[in-house]
């Protein structure tokens, strides 16, 4: 399932929340913090490790 980084525009917290595709197209998360529903999206890095030597 696939995480996602917000930043709430409530309370000004930071908050990652891992959710199915369609719950995240929908928009309906809020908050797990303070319940707010005005959450702004913040990119997010990666790393992938692969088997292969560089």
């Amino acid at each position: 399932m696939p995480v996602y980084d917000f930043r709430c525009l409530k309370c000004k917290k930071k908050v990652t929340l891992t959710m199915p595709l369609a719950e995240y197209e929908g928009k309906k998360f809020k908050c797990p913090k303070c319940g707010g529903k005005r959450l702004e999206r913040l990119v997010a890095t990666f790393q992938a490790v692969t088997s292969r030597k560089s």
